[in-house]
Parts: C-alpha cells; sequence; structure tokens
C-alpha cells in the first residue's frame, strides 16, 4: 500500500505556505510605516488557503494572455488573494500602515505558522512510530 504523505498531512503544508506569504506581507508593511502613499497590505487567508487547495471556494480568475491585460494578477507576489487594508486612521501623508496593528497580525500569523509546524512534526512523529513500531 503506498503512501501518499500530501493526503496524509492534509491542508497543513498550503497553510505554512500561505501563512508564510502572510508574514512577508506584514513585514513589508512594517518595514514601510514611514513612507509617504504606501497602502496596507494583508492576504486574505482563507481565500488564499482555498486557492491554494484547489478548493471549490477557490476565488476565479480571469484568463489573460499576456501580463499587462486588464484584469490580470496584478499583486507583486502573483498572489490574487493580496488585498490593500481598510485603514482605521489614515496619516496626512496618505500612509495606510498602522503599526500596532501590523504587529499584532505579525504575532497572531507567527503563532498560526508554529502550530501549523507543530502538527506537522507530529504528524510525521506519528507516521516513523508507525512505520517503526517504537
Amino acid at each position: 500500500m503506498a503512501l501518499d504523505l500530501d493526503t496524509y498531512l492534509g491542508i497543513q503544508p498550503e497553510a505554512l505556505q500561505v501563512q508564510s506569504r502572510r508574514m512577508q506581507v506584514i513585514a513589508d508593511n512594517l518595514a514601510n510605516v514611514d513612507t509617504p502613499n504606501y497602502k496596507a497590505r494583508d492576504i486574505d487567508f482563507q481565500a488564499a488557503l482555498a486557492a491554494a487547495s484547489g478548493g471549490a471556494d477557490a476565488p476565479v480568475t480571469l484568463q489573460t494572455t499576456q501580463a499587462n491585460d486588464i484584469g490580470g494578477n496584478s499583486a507583486a507576489d502573483g498572489s490574487a488573494e493580496l488585498k490593500y487594508r481598510v485603514p482605521l486612521a489614515p496619516s496626512l501623508d496618505g500612509n495606510t500602515v498602522n503599526s500596532e496593528l501590523e504587529q499584532a497580525a505579525f504575532a497572531e500569523t507567527t503563532v498560526r505558522y508554529q502550530a501549523t509546524l507543530t502538527f506537522i512534526s507530529t504528524s510525521l512523529r506519528n507516521l516513523m512510530t508507525a512505520i517503526t513500531g517504537s
């Protein structure tokens, strides 16, 4: 009987990738906290995970022939789930980054990332125990 690790681990590897991308986006926001007219961005985790897993809830994207086509994917990292954050109180220079909000989102994502790593590690440890019997 063949073992398919993708099936065994489920959605966890995709969740790990989406959380990693989200931490990068939040870090970019924090790095640009003093940049005039910088617009804070975030990833819609639910939509990104649905798209990564190929689920039925994945957003529909337009088919384009060139990168500059209207409706094409214009996100910097190729992610259709990358959205601009709605500011609570935008600054006078047009920057929409709220450092406290970004730090809280980064901490939350870090905890979720660590929990996903722990789940994957435990799953693989259980698999090794089942294989070796000890």
